[in-house]
């Protein structure tokens, strides 16, 4: 701590407060020596110190008066900060029951970082859904090499974002596995392609459907760039730099339609509801009607009639969106589609409980 100060006053910065790692509470010996030597009054001298849930850091340093501190530092005269919501988020983690897990089938899982919005939202949910969630991270090309058996014991599959062609027919195989398994499913982004994917092969008979992403020959491009597709008129869709659409790329919020009656709907609650994108590949909407009679519903279009959200009304949770849900999940309000998706891998668990009860009754 002095050492950093030292270095923070060789450029001419002097820290008004420290907050010092620590594994224990720092004694008050040690805070008034840090106080001392670096110039810093002991009242702005705080311990960080480990917590069993990072959620409660806020709390730990609010009971040492750290928002006063700061207050008094600016000049201003505020009351208490009322955390009685944040601690609730805190009391949610401490009374969690039980676990879930979760599969997310995905490209970079040796990277976990790509996936932290991913990772948090799942937590969120397990909070506000009273149970834990454990994420077990399954790289797709695993599940290519070594079938789905890789994804034994899971009560939910996941499949994130991602880009290219490396990895793909796993996500496609998780899809089936989590279709015929009945298993609540999630895709986001390129999730929701390979659940279309998945769809037009083995339920629609559409023999080698794919993304041109993928495939540019494939005979049946249900995934597609816009500017390479039909509209329902039969007319080339158009997109360039001046669209609202930022060129053959979607990027941001934007406004999306829900179906009445859909999963979707119900799960938010909402007609409209705004979500981020950030993808350049589409569903092709020349096989929305194909696709629907064979049983995909269409829960949610963009105001340019693009497909935003696919699901199945004949599988107790199977939903797939092309924007990215977690971006806008938070510890106190977390999303509706997580919550949703948590509130589902509990049900299926508990149905594969039944069983086992049942054989553990008759057999006392």
């Amino acid at each position: 701590t002095q050492h950093s100060v030292k270095e923070l006053r060789s450029i001419g910065i002097q820290p008004d407060v420290l907050v010092c790692r620590s594994e224990l509470a720092l004694p008050d010996e040690q805070r008034r020596k840090i106080a001392l030597f670096t110039n810093v009054p002991e009242s702005a001298v705080f311990s960080a110190r480990d917590m069993d849930d990072l959620y409660a850091i806020p709390i730990e340093l609010r009971s040492q008066g750290l928002d006063q501190v700061v207050a008094t530092q600016f000049g201003m005269d505020l009351p208490p900060a009322d955390l009685s919501e944040w601690q609730q988020v805190v009391e949610a983690g401490r009374n969690c029951e039980g676990q879930v897990t979760v599969a997310m089938v995905g490209k970079y899982m040796d990277l976990r970082d790509s996936y932290i919005s991913l990772n948090e939202a799942l937590g969120h949910a397990g909070r506000r859904s009273g149970v834990n969630v454990r994420v077990r991270h399954i790289e797709s090309e695993q599940v290519e090499d070594e079938g789905v058996d890789c994804l034994a014991g899971v009560h939910a599959v996941l499949v994130p974002g991602g880009f290219g062609e490396r990895g793909i027919e796993g996500m496609v195989s998780a899809v089936t596995h989590a279709r015929e398994k009945e298993i609540p499913y999630l895709g986001i982004c390129l999730g929701m392609q390979v659940a279309v994917i998945e769809f037009s092969r083995n339920v629609a008979g559409l023999a080698g459907a794919n993304s041109t992403e993928f495939d540019p020959d494939t005979p049946h491009p249900v995934v597609a760039l816009v500017t390479e597709w039909l509209d329902e008129s039969g007319q080339v869709e158009r997109r360039s730099e001046d669209s609202d659409l930022g060129g053959t790329m979607r990027l941001g919020e934007q406004a999306c339609h829900l179906a009445k009656g859909s999963l979707a709907r119900n799960e938010y609650g909402a007609q409209t509801v705004y979500e981020r994108h950030r993808h350049r590949y589409e569903f092709n909407n020349r096989y929305l009607e194909e696709l629907k009679k064979s049983g995909l519903g269409f829960a949610g279009r963009s105001i340019d009639g693009l497909v935003e959200v696919v699901e199945l009304p004949s599988h107790p949770w199977f939903l797939a969106s092309q924007f990215h849900p977690e971006f806008t999940s938070t510890p106190r309000d977390g999303h509706r589609l997580f919550d949703g998706f948590i509130a589902a891998a509990v049900s299926y668990r508990q149905r594969g409980d039944l069983p086992a009860k049942a054989a553990s009754a008759a057999g006392a």
